[in-house]
């Protein structure tokens, strides 16, 4: 049951701001839950751990939701149903940075079914509720009875003007050249996910070191609120963990162990390696069978192969550590062979393969107009964003069947590292909306460092000026005691049995975007140190590759790509352009075959006119122009007359009307209008008057006449 006054502990961030977690006030019936307030800012998390081992469970079934509440924020749903829906991709980063930190530290071999909810129920919009979730997380596994080797804290570092922050407010956020967010415990780093405007390797092994040292405070508030808790958290619960069938590995292990050593020697392609080792597999079940009988080949099946698994593991480590030999043959350090095209698509504004290995994306690139932005909306944030990045993962791209349900949580990851290391490097002021799509064809490892390679190749194939181009890598670590093996663009396998993932993109001049997830505890920074140089060793024979296809933007979009322009007005005008019910720039856009955005910006109102046709948009700009027109006195402009009157004419020019007084059309005397004009004469005029509280102009013709000479006066004329 929920207490009144809950119990609490706190700490100060770096810059003094305090930071409360609390537990035994909200949801009690979960095995763990705490609030952590900053601010007006609290989130709620709550862990629930099944007591009933699933038999037939054969991975860790963890589950974690990140979700914000709108009414955090006053604010109500703008989605159809008025209520919380699916999640947003914000929503799914951040649940992917708490799964990413809490995860390695489960007990291995637990099965049990484990679920997550973290929920933002206040907000406060200057405070960023991203770089708090895994701290409560945490916080609320650490006061359950819930075996896990906690407490963890994330915290987000930025540098802003050349100083580190932690936890800066989201204003602030605003003027950073590197901004991480880092998952630790009071020993290791786990976890590093972020960006920055092509800094150096020093600059990010540093971010990392503020932001461990400030995660060691938030780790000792969370064992202090363990101790007020008391047994009810100390003391874990029991868990049936499986025993280890000796006999059964070491016949798996004398059956296995030299024929998987053999093939992992063999510099085998991925489905030969993968057939290989399933021949091993199967023959092993089968001389099994053969020597234990059906009853026990039944019952001893399924942990046959989870300890041939585990050996094909252990073999193919030890190879690396011992010969430095890899499963495709390669060096340590050596990048697979690439390959690059430009220009593959015909129809598209851009486009190029990037292939490395086994790996394979085709980017395609679409320019767009404002119309075309995506909308930002969740609990605190309500946005337009005009850089769009999408990665497609078929199942056929590893030679697998699989039902297309739409993007998943991989995939938005994954999208997400490739666009904002592609940010870095866009031009400030574009017009376009821009959306990449990576459909990833063949995959082996690195897909979405694949992705951001073929992104820049396709950016610079459309000619959009990117500021240079950008490659990435993955890279890798085995380790065993004091031996140490970091491996340079790791392949699938490599992922799988190795003890790190290290993405990290950049530039020629520094990197822009990275993502580390670590699988063991103790990571050296003087390991982390060499596994960052031989990435940027990686990344510059990339940059060297994709460079012999393309160097640099080309100097022109492609002719099939729209075109826009940007036209400035004063925003009295907006309306005039829009029309009632935008019946006038829906007219203008139906007329010329373009699309229209109007917006007001810094007092003023900025137009962008877009299309294919270049007529098109001539033809628009002038409409435009015809309706937000101000003639100013001194100006010259072409004018068409409409009326005649005794004391002068009334001429047209660009949608405006004004007065041509007979005295103003010219140097001599006009004794009648008629004998100078007709309707629909042309004539050029010059503003000589504005009577701004009328609005009306005055016009001359005979000020763009040469004056006639005066004549000098004959005496004999007297």
């Amino acid at each position: 049951m929920g207490k009144q006054t809950p119990l609490s502990t706190s700490f100060e961030l770096p810059d003094g701001r305090e930071v409360v977690i609390e537990t035994g006030k909200l949801a009690t019936q979960a095995d763990g839950s705490v609030v952590v307030k900053m601010g007006k800012t609290m989130l709620l998390a709550t862990v629930v751990s099944s007591k009933e081992l699933n038999p037939n469970q054969s991975f860790f079934p963890l589950s974690v939701d990140y979700q914000e509440k709108f009414a955090s924020v006053g604010r109500i749903p703008g989605n159809f149903f008025r209520r919380e829906a699916k999640l947003s991709d914000y929503e799914v980063l951040i649940c992917r940075l708490v799964d990413r930190a809490i995860r390695p530290l489960f007990p291995d071999g637990y099965m049990y079914d484990t679920q997550v909810i973290v929920n933002l129920i206040s907000a406060d919009k200057d405070v960023m509720p991203d770089a708090l979730a895994a701290l409560t997380v945490s916080a609320a596994l650490s006061v359950s009875d819930i075996p896990w080797e906690g407490p963890i804290s994330e915290v987000r570092v930025a540098r802003i003007n050349g100083k580190f922050e932690v936890n800066p407010s989201r204003d602030a956020l605003a003027n950073a050249d590197l901004d991480i967010i880092v998952a630790a415990s009071m020993e290791d780093v786990m976890m590093v996910e972020g960006e920055a405007k092509e800094c150096d390797e020093a600059d990010l092994i540093e971010a990392i070191k503020v932001g461990h040292e400030a995660i060691k405070v938030q780790c000792q508030a969370q064992l202090e609120l363990v101790k007020l808790v008391g047994e009810s958290a100390t003391v874990k619960r029991e868990i049936e963990l499986p025993e280890e069938d000796k006999e059964l590995k070491t016949f798996v292990e004398s059956f296995s162990s030299d024929r998987i050593l053999e093939i992992s020697r063999g510099a085998l392609d991925k489905h030969a390696r993968k057939n290989g080792f399933k021949e091993i597999e199967e023959e092993m079940k089968a001389k099994l069978l053969e020597e234990k009988g059906e009853e026990y080949f039944e019952e001893k099946e399924g942990l046959a192969g989870e300890y041939f698994g585990k050996i094909k593991k252990e073999v193919i480590r030890k190879m690396v550590l011992n010969e430095g030999k890899r499963l495709d043959g390669r060096r340590l350090d050596e990048v697979r062979p690439i390959w690059c095209e430009i220009d593959y698509l015909p129809a598209a504004h851009g486009s190029a393969i990037f292939n490395r290995g086994e790996t394979q994306s085709l980017t395609s690139l679409t320019l767009g107009s404002k119309v075309d932005q995506s909308l930002v909306d969740t609990a605190l944030e309500y946005s337009y964003n005009n850089f769009i990045l999408h990665y497609n993962f078929p199942a056929f791209s590893v030679g697998e069947i699989k039902p297309m349900r739409g993007p998943g949580r991989r995939e938005v990851g994954h999208a997400n590292l490739a666009a904002r290391s592609l940010k870095q490097v866009m031009p400030e002021d574009q017009p376009y909306t821009i959306r990449l799509v990576s459909d990833i064809l063949e995959s082996n490892g690195s897909s979405s460092m694949a992705t951001v390679c073929a992104g820049s190749l396709s950016l610079m194939d459309g000619g959009i000026q990117i500021k240079t181009a950008v490659s990435g890598i993955a890279m890798g670590l085995i380790a065993d005691g004091d031996q140490v093996a970091i491996l340079t663009d790791i392949l699938g396998d490599e992922d799988a049995l190795g003890d790190m993932d290290f993405k990290v993109t950049g530039t020629a001049n520094g990197i822009c975007a990275c993502q580390m997830d670590m699988k063991i505890n103790g990571l050296p920074y003087a390991t982390l140190e060499k596994a960052l140089q031989q990435a940027k060793e990686g990344r510059l024979h990339i940059l060297s590759v994709m460079n012999q296809s393309i160097a640099e933007p080309r100097p022109e979009l492609k002719p099939h790509a729209p075109r826009v322009s940007k036209l400035t007005i004063d925003k009295s005008f907006i309306g005039a352009v829009i029309g009632p019910g935008g019946k006038v720039i829906q007219d203008i856009q139906e007329r010329t075959g373009t699309v229209i955005s109007i917006e007001e910006v810094d007092n003023q109102g900025i137009i962008h006119v877009s299309s294919s046709d270049k007529e098109g948009i001539d033809k628009a700009l002038a409409m435009i122009q015809k309706i937000t027109f101000t003639p100013e006195v001194g100006g010259v402009y072409d004018a068409v007359v409409k009326t005649l009157a005794p004391y002068g004419v009334f001429v047209d020019f660009f949608g405006k009307s004004g007065l041509l007084h007979i005295s103003e059309i010219s140097h001599s005397r006009v004794g009648k209008v008629e004998d100078v004009f007709k309707e629909g004469d042309k004539v050029k005029v010059k503003v000589i008057g504005l009577d701004q509280r009328t609005g009306k102009i005055k016009l001359s013709r005979k000020a763009l006449m040469p004056k006639p000479e005066k004549r000098e006066a004959n005496p004999n004329e007297r």
